[in-house]
């Protein structure tokens, strides 16, 4: 069982929680180096209407000016993360582990996995069965149709094997931002959310009960 420090930071601006993640990874980095021991991390918030793109992204995916992104209320940022562009706000469970894998035996590609498997069990509860689609990460649904749908994106940066960013999982989430973006860089797919498959709002509050409880199991963890 690996002990987890658990923070809900509510809905706070992009940079502050950039800057604090940062400031997290240092410390768990420094502890490392002198082999003391580490705690991970977990924050969990909402963000103000944001845009992000990764480092391996194209700025062409973002289909609106910046003026038109102050009209909307909305921010852009290009990030340190893997991926493409995705958007941020309120109604959507904005996740980020920070946490030193070699201390759970795991590579990225099992760590992005384990977060697919988190969000899988999390909306099975909600009686909505989602998978994974091959060659793109996240959650999603309907994959063997053409109205393959993602109901939670991830993209990750690890620095000397400790994680940094994570997944952002659309609960009730404004999906018409989405409108403005070529969502992960794709063009043929489309975004959805717990609210719109269930035509209801959801305690957004229970959600995240639901998705600490699957990530407690799948990744082995206690929360502190």
């Amino acid at each position: 069982m690996h002990d987890v420090l658990f923070k809900d930071l509510g809905l706070i601006e992009y940079s502050a929680v950039w800057e604090y993640q940062q400031t997290l990874l240092s410390e768990m980095q420094s502890a490392k180096r002198e082999n003391a021991e580490v705690n991970g991390h977990l924050l969990f918030c909402e963000h103000p209407h944001v845009y992000t793109l990764g480092k391996s992204g194209s700025q062409d995916n973002l289909l609106i000016n910046e003026n038109s992104l102050k009209e909307k209320g909305a921010s852009f940022f290009k990030i340190d993360r893997g991926g493409d562009i995705t958007y941020h706000g309120p109604g959507q469970i904005v996740g980020y582990p920070i946490i030193d894998l070699s201390s759970f035996n795991i590579g990225v590609k099992e760590y992005v996995f384990k977060i697919e498997e988190t969000i899988i069990r999390t909306v099975k509860e909600y009686g909505i069965i989602a998978e994974r689609l091959p060659g793109a990460t996240g959650v999603w649904l309907d994959t063997k149709s053409k109205k393959v749908r993602k109901i939670c994106a991830i993209g990750v940066r690890v620095s000397r094997g400790i994680t940094m960013h994570g997944f952002a999982f659309n609960v009730n989430t404004d999906l018409n931002y989405f409108n403005y973006i070529n969502p992960c860089g794709f063009t043929d797919k489309s975004v959805t959310s717990i609210q719109k498959e269930l035509g209801k709002n959801i305690d957004i509050e229970e959600v995240k009960q639901k998705v600490k409880s699957s990530m407690a199991e799948v990744f082995g963890l206690k929360f502190i």
